[in-house]
């Protein structure tokens, strides 16, 4: 489990606020499936927010420790049903996320549209192709 600085704390919860929760723990608890999909989310994002269902307040604890220890995350804050993970990204993190598109640019509008219908066409041309058949 990472140990935070009382700072690095304080900006990791700043920036946690406006998120939503990426994962839900309910009826079955903590399960193989839920860490892996937890673990999925902090590679993929760095800072999440778990939703906790039907655990008990004296549970809700010993799950935030339990995550984080299996996960080698670090426990940001605990608010209610609200749990807020933290792991920095490693190099083999950046090598299993999802590509970035034009180096993480956003396209204009302009370049939007041609590629939109450069796919258009591809299916198009699929679509004819296979009716030929």
């Amino acid at each position: 489990m990472i140990e935070l600085a009382q700072e690095q704390r304080r900006a990791l919860r700043a920036a946690a606020h406006h998120l939503n929760p990426v994962v839900s723990i309910a009826q079955k608890g903590l399960t193989a499936t839920v860490l892996k999909e937890i673990d999925n989310c902090l590679k993929a994002h760095e800072l999440i927010k778990v939703r906790l269902y039907g655990i008990e307040r004296a549970d809700r604890d010993a799950l935030f420790a339990e995550i984080c220890t299996a996960l080698d995350c670090a426990q940001v804050q605990h608010i209610g049903n609200l749990l807020v993970l933290w792991r920095e990204k490693t190099a083999d993190d950046e090598k299993s996320a999802p590509a970035t598109r034009r180096g993480g640019k956003p396209l204009t509008k302009k370049q939007a549209a041609a590629a939109s219908e450069r796919r258009r066409r591809v299916v198009k041309k699929t679509r004819l192709e296979a009716a030929k058949r």
